[in-house]
């Protein structure tokens, strides 16, 4: 396709096949407050495909937390998203699970580049 994008592509990010484990909560259908554990199926700078086992009602408010080990080092590191806030766009049954297509309330963006003086203390390390 040279690059361009069909007629019918209307996503503005593209997406990367990704299995990350999230935690997702929410409220189910009866506003009861749950924490599921799941994985993404694939991801974009705009959203994410998400496998769980329950429904969810339609544009329910969702907000992902992604699991990490705590690194000392880390703070040195430039800050990375963990928990993100989305919106259920379309539910698709599939095989005993729910394939939720999300979008985030606000669109991952570029990590920065360090600061020289932050490239300078990675480099003592």
């Amino acid at each position: 396709m040279n690059g361009a994008r069909s007629r019918n592509e209307r996503r503005k990010w593209a997406r990367l096949p990704l299995a990350i484990p999230v935690f997702v909560r929410s409220r189910d259908g009866k506003g009861k407050e749950f924490l599921e554990f799941a994985t993404s199926l694939n991801v974009s700078a705009g959203g994410m495909l998400v496998a769980i086992r329950r429904t969810l009602p339609a544009v329910a408010q969702i907000r992902l937390e992604i699991p990490s080990a705590p690194v000392a080092a880390m703070a040195l590191l430039p800050r990375a998203a963990r928990t993100l806030n989305a919106k259920t766009l379309r539910t698709t049954p599939a095989d005993g699970y729910y394939l939720l297509g999300l979008k985030f309330a606000r669109p991952l963006a570029l990590a920065e580049k360090p600061s020289l003086r932050r490239r300078k203390l990675l480099s003592k390390l």
